[in-house]
Formats: C-alpha cells, sequence, structure tokens
C-alpha cells in the first residue's frame, strides 16, 4: 500500500525535492553574503579601533599641552603683575620723593602721571587678564570650563 502511494505522489515528490534543493542553494547563498559582510564588519571595525586608539593619543597630547600653556600662561601672568607692581612702587616712589622732582622734568612728570592712569592703575585691577591675548570668545572657549575629567574617556568593552 505504501508503495501504491508513492507511486501517485512520485511527481510531486520530485517537485519537492527540487523545491527544498532550491531553498537550501538560497540559503546557502544568503550565508555566504551574510559572512562575506560579517569578514567586512570585522575588518571595518579593526580599521575603526585603530583610528579610534590614534584620536585617544592625539586626545592624551592635546591635554597635556593644553595643560602645559595653561601653566605657561599662569606664570607669565604672575610675572606681569610682579613687573607691574614694581614698577607701581618706582613710579609712587619717584612722585613723592622731593629728589623725584628735581630728577625728573614737568613734562616727565605729566608723562608717568598720564601712564599711571592709564596702564598702572588697571595693572592692579584684580582678576585681570593680559592685554596681549584676545579673549572675545571667552564664554565660548574659557580655559576655566575645559574639563580634565579623564573618567568620560572611559569605553566600556565587553
Amino acid at each position: 500500500e505504501q508503495g501504491l502511494q508513492l507511486l501517485e505522489l512520485g511527481g510531486s515528490v520530485e517537485e519537492d525535492c527540487i523545491r527544498i534543493a532550491r531553498c537550501f542553494e538560497a540559503t546557502r547563498q544568503r550565508c555566504c553574503r551574510l559572512e562575506q559582510d560579517g569578514r567586512r564588519a570585522r575588518e571595518q571595525l579593526a580599521r575603526m579601533e585603530t583610528e579610534r586608539a590614534a584620536l585617544e593619543v592625539k586626545l592624551k597630547h592635546a591635554r597635556n599641552q593644553v595643560e602645559v600653556e595653561m601653566k605657561k600662561r599662569h606664570r607669565a601672568e604672575a610675572e606681569l603683575e610682579k613687573q607691574e607692581r614694581k614698577l607701581q612702587l618706582v613710579f609712587e616712589l619717584l612722585m613723592r620723593e622731593p629728589w623725584g622732582n628735581e630728577v625728573l622734568s614737568r613734562e616727565q612728570c605729566s608723562v608717568l602721571s598720564a601712564l599711571a592712569g592709564q596702564r598702572l592703575g588697571a595693572a592692579l585691577a584684580p582678576g585681570r587678564r593680559s592685554s596681549a591675548v584676545d579673549e572675545s570668545c571667552q564664554s565660548l572657549l574659557s580655559h576655566s570650563d575645559i574639563s580634565y575629567d579623564r573618567t568620560e574617556d572611559e569605553v566600556v568593552r565587553s
């Protein structure tokens, strides 16, 4: 009985086998494409990891450079303030001492007074910045806004 049933289904079994074989071939081709895509993705990941590592090195160097430049700036500003204080003391000494008027002409005294009013008075103002540095973008890029918290740089890897 089973043999008769197989003979009756004989034509459709061949067609079913062909359809199954085609499905297997389509699945094999899809697997090949996915394998190629996976290989390309792994290669791209490796390139991106290399680029990320290079950028991390650049970031570290840039942070170090900013830190060095900030220290230089603070030292220069402190030295400038020190020199301006000295200049102010010399000016005050010249203006207060009786022999200062004898050494300096009236024109020299007026020039020193004018300079004292402009430069030296402003130099002693607290929180003053060097006028040689353009800080018009201070609200956008202030060195006090720079964070050196390296915890933000940590990348979670699994």
